[in-house]
C-alpha cells in the first residue's frame, strides 16, 4: 500500500480523459506549458535582478488641526507651511 504502479497511472489517465474530453486536453496542456514557461522566466528574472538601493521614505508632516470658527461668517486664516524640499 502506498506505491503507485502503472495500473494506477493508467486508471488516472482514463479518468482524466473521460472527465475533460479529448478536445480540451491539448488546449489544457498547451495552457499549462505556457504558464510554466512564464513562471520559469519570471523566477529566473528575479534571481538575476539586482537589488535596488534602499531609498529613505519621506517623513510625513504632522497634521495640523483646523482652527475653529468664532463666527459662522468668518473664514479661518490660511495656515502657511514651509515648502518641502526633495
Amino acid at each position: 500500500m502506498g506505491q503507485i504502479g502503472p495500473t494506477h497511472l493508467l486508471v488516472v489517465a482514463l479518468v482524466v480523459l473521460v472527465v475533460f474530453g479529448s478536445k480540451r486536453l491539448p488546449d489544457t496542456a498547451r495552457a499549462l506549458g505556457k504558464s510554466l514557461r512564464i513562471l520559469k522566466s519570471e523566477a529566473a528574472a528575479l534571481k538575476t535582478e539586482e537589488p535596488q538601493p534602499h531609498q529613505p521614505q519621506q517623513q510625513a508632516q504632522p497634521v495640523q488641526p483646523v482652527p475653529q470658527l468664532q463666527h459662522p461668517q468668518q473664514a479661518p486664516e490660511p495656515v502657511h507651511q514651509p515648502p518641502v524640499s526633495s
